[in-house]
């Protein structure tokens, strides 16, 4: 028997709590990412799931020798049409999936034959398995599953690296045209009146933050087609919890406004000395012309300088402006797996033609994902 082997207990904990001592203390020593910090899987549990009539499904791993929390899977049981699916806890907020654990100990727990089988078995039934939005492939969640080869998604993820001071990384990061073509916008919107840019510190700051995002977005992604998540109660619910119970730790929501009102918010999550942007908002049809976006995303980028940041992390989507800030493309994968012949057919369907590839999707309800940015 490998020495590896039997080293770990699997088991499902639909209850788990996502604020304990003990799930910080794997979080803070893994390698997972923002969108599986405590505060946001707890949201995501109490608030998001039970709106979208999906189950837990948690899977836990504990060092055999003495029961110390090793791994957690934070899943989903979904209904997507007639599919049973089964998901990592997502529901269209978080744009980097991952387990919960370090690398080191993911390589161990694939040599542990015997909690690889349970928690597969763990899992069982389903028709789909689907863990799209993977950065990397430091661990192979597809052979712990015993899924096929993970693919290639039709989208990057897009990060700008920062350096100091301010002034180096903008001649590193948007080269002289485009700095002097924002230097242009800055001296135009300073006319306007008096600008100031500043981190919400209280929860009266991140509520008017909060409801001026949710009143620009609604407009403007209606106008595209696909909606806004923020104007659905429970996803503003979400936003806004996160984003108080993280003030001056995990979340930074920023306001831009002029004359004391707000005309631009952006919404990032810390993490390791990176900040990730979520969610903006701006008032596009007052300062259109001024670049308004671009502009936040400067001041968004000079704040990380000054704090120490090494990476601005405009997480997933290929809009331009992330590139016109220095941002490196990082290709996306995906994992899925048939569980039954319904999947299979679901999943072959998806590889065809594109009418039946847009058939399949409205049978299984597999959305495109959202531009995290919202500045699409």
């Amino acid at each position: 028997m490998n020495k590896n082997d039997d080293a770990f207990d699997v088991s499902v904990d639909d209850a788990f709590d996502f604020l304990s001592e003990e799930y910080a203390t794997l979080f803070e020593g893994s390698d997972a990412t923002a969108f599986q910090h405590p505060l946001w899987l707890d949201n995501i549990y109490r608030k998001l799931a039970p709106a979208a009539a999906a189950k837990p499904l948690i899977v836990v791993v504990r060092h055999r020798m003495n029961n110390a929390l090793a791994a957690v899977f934070p899943m989903l049981r979904v209904r997507r049409g007639p599919m049973r699916v089964i998901e990592f806890a997502d529901l269209r907020v978080s744009d980097y999936l991952s387990p919960v654990c370090s690398i080191a100990t993911f390589a161990r727990l694939l040599q542990d034959q015997r909690a690889c089988a349970t928690l597969r078995q763990l899992l069982r039934p389903f028709d789909l398995l689907r863990i799209p939005k993977l950065l990397d492939a430091r661990m192979p969640v597809e052979n712990l599953l015993g899924a096929p080869h993970r693919s290639l998604m039709d989208m990057n993820a897009y990060a700008t690296v920062l350096t100091a001071p301010f002034e180096q990384w903008q001649i590193n990061a948007l080269g002289k045209s485009y700095q002097k073509e924002l230097a242009k916008k800055w001296r135009q919107i300073h006319k306007k009146g008096t600008l100031t840019f500043s981190c919400c510190d209280n929860g009266a700051s991140v509520g008017e933050a909060m409801e001026t995002m949710r009143k620009f977005r609604g407009p403007r992604f209606h106008e595209q087609g696909d909606g806004d998540l923020l104007q659905r109660p429970e996803y503003f619910d979400f936003y806004s919890s996160v984003a108080l119970r993280g003030l001056g730790s995990f979340t930074r929501l920023y306001a831009m406004k002029m004359d004391g009102e707000v005309i631009a918010t952006a919404l990032g999550l810390a993490h390791r000395d990176t900040l990730l942007v979520v969610m903006t908002a701006f008032n596009v049809e007052g300062y259109k012309s001024q670049s308004i976006g671009a502009l936040t995303f400067e001041s968004v980028a000079k704040d990380c300088i000054e704090r120490g940041c090494r990476a601005l992390d405009f997480t997933i989507g290929d809009e331009p402006y992330k590139m016109q800030f220095g941002g490196q493309p990082t290709p996306m994968s995906a994992v899925t797996q048939a569980g039954s012949a319904a999947g299979s057919l679901a999943l072959f369907a998806l590889k065809q033609a594109p009418w039946i590839k847009q058939a399949a999707k409205r049978l299984t309800d597999l959305r495109p994902i959202r531009t995290s940015t919202g500045t699409r």
